[in-house]
């Protein structure tokens, strides 16, 4: 009963009902603020969408450069602007804050260079001058790179070549630069077909690696048998073939420059790749000789003086150019208790270049394709066997340059190559000059031992012999005059008009070879000069030796004095 009591008391109360609370309506005080702020925050976008990136650039100097006032050029449009400049920490380099334009966003990718425009003179070509009145500006070249980059390093040097530029480069090996420089022009055919990007010394310090760029479509006649070679300044040599004076163009003469041609075997070949390694070669004549398809040594012994002889002097057969010299030693030989030292000079011929130089090359070869060792021994056994023989000659009168000829001397002694030796050693004789120069001086010495003193005198003593004697005829045809027969009379007259004519002759003789006549005195004093003569031309020889450069602008002050 009390259960059903406590039900019915629950049923009569009410249930409790949830209501939701309806919130209050937004003030009008906030609307402002957030319009605000909605305002500033696209104004915000805005002005960092119109201002582009900013970057920084690192230079080594900031010379030039004014915060607020030195712009960014692209191709000679304003492209952004200096904001700032600050020392870096490790006091070393010059940062610059640079806002750049927006269009620049895409730009600053790996690869992108910046650096300072001012006027410079490099290469021949002078650039910037607009800077002298307007001021130093901030170049830029963009990259072809896919990273971007909001950190760059200023170049040292504007790039030479524009990233535009169609062509190829190629790199270049020397042992030193020489007038070259960044810009410096490169010619093909005497036409410029290109420039030097860079240079940079190889890590072991023993050469140089030059960038260069050849410009389309002149890279296509760059061939990997291209020679390189300097055409800088006037180059000019005086060697034993002579003077020999080679230019590019009057620029090159003022700048230098380097030139590159192909042989002419090798001017149909493909092409060389990109940033293909060629050697720089200091002159066209070197760059150009033709590689030998072999050589044959030989080595000359010289008893006389070998000053003007230099490596790579021109070793001739009859005029004809059949090898070189490849070095110029002395050689001691030891003989009983003294030691001899001559000149050793080693030779290289090239048969081939022999072979070419034959109208009928299968005379030797006897139908065969090359001469076999055999056939060259016995070949060279002949013709030393005729009197062939290496000698020294003068290539030139005015620098004094040597080079060795093979010639024939018949009056040479027997002789033969020396097989056994390693080079062979082929007979040598001495040099034609050498021989002039020891005759003149024999002659000099005879002309000075002659008793001339003596001589005169002797012929004045038989000079009054004969004086008397034609006094004693003349006595005696006064005598006899009218008594002697018309034959004997005709006879002594002819007989006193030959001693008179002798007497003359031999008084005229006496006169010229008394030690105090002109004569006397005139012989003594050409062999004076001829002496002084021979002493001069050896001198002006070792002057100009040493001085080549007198032939054009004569003795300098320091060599006068």
């Amino acid at each position: 009963m009390a259960e059903q009591h406590d039900a019915q008391q629950h049923s009569e109360v009410p249930l409790a009902q949830v209501t939701a609370r309806k919130r209050g309506r937004l003030s009008a005080v906030w609307i402002i603020p957030i319009i605000a702020a909605l305002l500033g925050g696209w104004i915000a976008v805005q002005k960092l969408l119109a201002e582009g990136p900013t970057i920084e650039i690192s230079f080594s100097s900031a010379e030039g450069l004014e915060a607020g006032k030195t712009t960014v050029k692209y191709n000679g449009v304003d492209v952004g602007r200096i904001d700032s400049l600050k020392v870096s920490p490790d006091r070393q380099r010059i940062l610059a804050s640079v806002q750049m334009a927006p269009e620049t966003r895409d730009w600053l990718v790996d690869g992108t260079a910046f650096w300072i425009v001012r006027a410079r003179i490099a290469g021949g070509s002078v650039s910037g001058l607009g800077t002298l009145l307007s001021g130093s500006y901030i170049g830029m070249q963009i990259g072809s790179g896919s990273e971007r980059l909001r950190s760059f390093t200023a170049l040292e040097v504007p790039p030479v070549v524009a990233s535009t530029a169609q062509g190829r480069y190629f790199r270049l090996q020397a042992s030193n630069l020489g007038s070259l420089d960044f810009g410096t022009p490169i010619y093909f055919r005497r036409l410029q077909v290109g420039q030097v990007a860079s240079y940079a010394l190889d890590e072991d310090g023993r050469g140089l690696t030059i960038r260069v760029f050849v410009n389309a479509p002149y890279d296509r006649y760059v061939k990997a048998e291209t020679r390189f070679w300097q055409a800088s300044g006037l180059d000019f040599s005086l060697d034993a073939d002579g003077l020999d004076v080679r230019t590019q163009s009057l620029t090159s003469i003022l700048i230098g420059g380097l030139a590159f041609d192909t042989p002419p075997e090798n001017a149909d070949a493909d092409p060389a790749a990109v940033d293909t390694v060629f050697k720089l070669f200091d002159d066209q004549l070197t760059a150009m000789k033709a590689p030998e398809r072999g050589s044959l040594q030989y080595v000359l012994y010289f008893d006389e003086s070998v000053r003007g002889l230099a490596v790579g002097a021109p070793m001739t057969f009859l005029g004809m150019p059949i090898g070189e010299v490849v070095s110029v030693r002395l050689d001691a030989k030891r003989q009983k208790k003294d030691v001899a030292i001559r000149a050793r000079v080693l030779v290289a011929a090239y048969p081939q270049r022999f072979l070419d130089m034959m109208a009928d090359p299968q005379v030797l070869t006897a139908g065969r394709t090359a001469i076999t060792p055999e056939m060259r021994h016995e070949l060279m056994n002949r013709l030393v066997a005729r009197g062939l023989r290496a000698q020294l000659q003068t290539g030139s009168l005015l620098t004094g340059q040597l080079y060795v000829a093979l010639t024939y001397i018949p009056t040479a002694s027997p002789a033969s190559i020396d097989w056994r030796s390693d080079p062979p050693v082929f007979p040598a004789v001495k040099g034609s000059f050498t021989d002039i120069e020891a005759r003149l001086t024999s002659i000099l010495t005879k002309i000075e031992g002659m008793p001339l003193a003596a001589i005169g005198k002797d012929l004045q003593q038989s000079l009054a012999a004969l004086a008397k004697t034609l006094q004693d005829v003349d006595a005696l045809v006064r005598r006899w005059d009218g008594e002697l027969s018309p034959e004997l009379a005709k006879t002594l007259a002819e007989g006193r008009r030959t001693l008179a004519a002798a007497e003359r002759t031999f008084d005229g003789a006496g006169k010229a070879l008394a030690p105090d006549s002109q004569t006397m005195s005139e012989l003594q004093a050409t062999i004076v000069e001829v002496r002084r003569a021979a002493q001069s031309i050896r001198v002006l020889a070792d002057y100009l030796e040493r001085h080549p450069e007198a032939l054009l602008r004569g003795k300098s002050e320091e060599t006068q004095e």
